[in-house]
């Protein structure tokens, strides 16, 4: 996994400093570093730059130290620093502490005491930036495991991997609700060169419509009425270095896509109230599951921003595709409620198991987990029974064919489709059921061949989006006899 990368602003009109502290940093392949003799210009530029750290002289020209962390702090900045001082200076190394300063290191600086100082307020800045977002977290407990070993879930987490590897490729994650698109992104963020960064959340359905640009991008003080503080940052500040997820993006109101269009090209924006630009360096992760391609040609969804968010695209499946991770899931989120509730229960009957799988989860693996949730608070014996699921409603079919079908003729693409009315279809399954993957290669196999090959009109056939489909031939390994669709 590569490093994580930090930006360094050295503040200091000692030639001698500013070579021995840009000697020390060139030995790091991870800090870039920008060294300014004069205060004034250092701290212009300081919001574009957005330093990880500034190792600041004591005295700067008319200012002192302790000027300059109080004007970060005015700016809402919480940007660490050390400062740097003679031996005789130990009184405003002191202020300086007590006025926010991360650290202190004395002239003339020694090498190994000023790495040994980067190297801790780094990692303690890291830390305070995590703690910070995980605090909103508190008052919830989440299952944060990508479970599945179904050969869907392995492509997803295939193709999820190559995306993490790059540092600030968009990814537009689509599925219906409660298919883990949330854990998808969070997977994606612990496998990045950003996982020792913050990963912000942001439910764009769930924020006011008058509330998403402060929300989004933060507030100074007089901005609106209430807004008393003389900085308020926003969820991109607070994922600068890591990732931040726009979840449901599909609902960000018009007005609102064109100020993320701007975001995802600039990297810079303007809190609400202010005049200054703030730079952001952030890895988007857009989620929903809406068809934005259809929300386009209503007039709902910038194109322009589509295109921006669908540069790395990843499906996730519905659970009803993936039958095989069921009881995994399950068994998980029976361990997670049993330590929860002090339960003991063991696992599930044959019977129960056989309802599980039947089960249609229409509300996905968001379903499962409240389901498995309500049942080990209200079970009292060892194991879950048929009877602990009653409160699900299990349909079952039953067809006299040897194997699954569709169209009615089990493995047969020569069926006369033409002869069943416009929208109609047929599934027959043998008595022991059939492999759900294998069904959904069959329908696509047959829909491609009916639509001649064309994707987009086969799209238009299955009423899903031509890259849904794309990422559903992926899936399952179909290669069509032509990508022409014009």
């Amino acid at each position: 996994m590569a490093k994580q990368k930090y930006t360094i602003l050295i503040v200091d009109d000692d030639p001698a400093v500013q070579t021995a502290c840009a000697t020390l940093v060139e030995q790091y392949e991870n800090v870039v570093f920008f060294q300014e003799p004069d205060y004034a210009k250092a701290f212009a530029d300081v919001e574009r730059l957005r330093p990880d750290l500034v190792l600041l002289d004591a005295y700067l020209g008319d200012k002192m130290c302790f000027d300059a962390i109080d004007m970060l702090h005015d700016r809402g900045l919480k940007i660490p620093t050390i400062v740097m001082t003679g031996s005789s200076d130990m009184r405003i190394a002191v202020h300086a502490i007590k006025s926010g300063a991360e650290d202190f290191i004395v002239k003339p600086l020694d090498p190994n005491q000023v790495e040994s100082a980067v190297a801790r307020a780094l990692r303690n800045f890291d830390l305070r930036r995590q703690m910070d977002v995980l605090q909103e977290r508190l008052q919830e407990e989440e299952q944060n495991e990508l479970l599945g070993d179904s050969e869907s879930m392995k492509q997803v987490k295939h193709l999820a991997d190559i995306f993490a590897q790059t540092d600030d490729t968009t990814i537009l994650i689509l599925g219906e609700s409660g298919t883990g698109k949330e854990l998808m992104a969070r997977y994606v963020h612990q496998r990045s060169p950003r996982a020792s960064g913050p990963f912000v959340s942001v439910n764009c359905g769930a924020i006011p419509r008058e509330l998403a640009e402060n929300e989004l991008f933060g507030y100074e003080k007089g901005a609106f009425t209430g807004a008393t503080e003389k900085v308020k940052q926003g969820r991109f500040e607070m994922a600068h270095r890591g990732t931040i997820l726009l979840d449901e993006v599909g609902e960000l109101s018009y007005e609102m896509q064109v100020k993320l269009l701007r975001v995802l090209q600039e990297r810079t924006f303007y809190r609400l109230g202010g005049t200054k630009e703030v730079s952001v360096n952030v890895r988007v992760i857009a989620a929903t599951n809406r068809n934005l391609e259809k929300m386009i040609e209503e007039g709902k969804f910038r194109e322009d921003l589509y295109f921006r968010l669908n540069v790395g695209t990843v499906f996730m499946p519905p659970l009803r595709e993936r039958p095989g991770d069921i009881i995994l899931l399950a068994t998980a989120f029976l361990n997670e409620f049993n330590k929860k509730f002090g339960k003991r229960i063991q696992g599930f009957t044959q019977e129960a198991i056989d309802i599980l799988e039947s089960y249609e989860w229409k509300g996905n693996v968001r379903e499962m987990r409240n389901a498995i949730e309500r049942i080990t608070l209200l079970e009292s014996g060892d194991m879950i029974t048929k009877d602990s699921l009653r409160f699900l409603r299990v349909g079952f079919s039953a067809g006299g064919n040897s194997g699954a079908s569709i169209g009615g003729v089990a493995g047969s693409s020569s069926q006369k489709h033409s002869q069943m009315p416009p929208g109609q279809h047929q599934l027959s399954l043998s008595q022991q059921g059939a492999n759900l993957e294998n069904v959904m290669r069959d329908l696509l196999q047959q829909t491609l061949q009916l639509a001649g090959g064309n994707q987009t009109q086969a799209a238009k056939m299955l009423g899903i989006t031509r890259a849904m489909l794309k990422t559903r031939l992926e899936q399952y390994g179909i290669e069509p006899q032509t990508n022409d669709d014009e």
